[in-house]
């Protein structure tokens, strides 16, 4: 069979070999915009653009988090994420959210409100969490003041 095939091929003038050759190519991209249509694409955000332009609070508070002491830290124990915000943040009241964001999974995202309660420090489970490497924003207001922090972490 694969005698015939290369006879035949050898038999063909140059032109319907060209022919043949521009209808594979064809073919193949063709079968490339397919896959490429089918492959489903998620943004950052859902409010790309309108997150874009309030951008610039986002570069502040990542700034003023930059004058603390420390910045945030995060550790995993067997049951639990702990987050630890810097000292100047004890005993103060401070509101914001923490987000766990997981670049290739969208299911995976969470967000949690702080509930620091003066200690500067909350644990949340892992219950809530699986495993994956995240990016953990995290966003709080105290004295008036925003801040930001955003790091990498992998939950095991």
């Amino acid at each position: 069979m694969q005698e015939r095939i290369k006879i035949k091929i050898k038999n063909m003038n140059w032109g319907n070999k060209l022919l043949l050759v521009f209808v594979v190519f064809g073919g193949m991209i063709s079968f490339m915009a397919y896959r490429c249509m089918m492959t489903p694409v998620n943004l950052v955000a859902k409010e790309y653009y309108k997150d874009e332009l309030s951008y610039q609070q986002v570069i502040d508070a990542r700034q003023k988090a930059g004058t603390l002491s420390s910045g945030i830290a995060l550790m995993q124990a067997a049951e639990s994420v702990t987050l630890r915000l810097p000292e100047e943040m004890k005993n103060k009241e401070v509101k914001g959210s923490i987000q766990f964001y997981c670049p290739s999974d969208e299911s995976r995202d969470r967000r949690f409100a702080l509930d620091m309660g003066g200690t500067a420090r909350q644990d949340i489970s892992l219950r809530l969490l699986r495993p994956g490497r995240y990016t953990v924003r995290t966003q709080w207001e105290s004295g008036g003041m925003r801040y930001f922090d955003e790091q990498p972490f992998v939950v095991l």
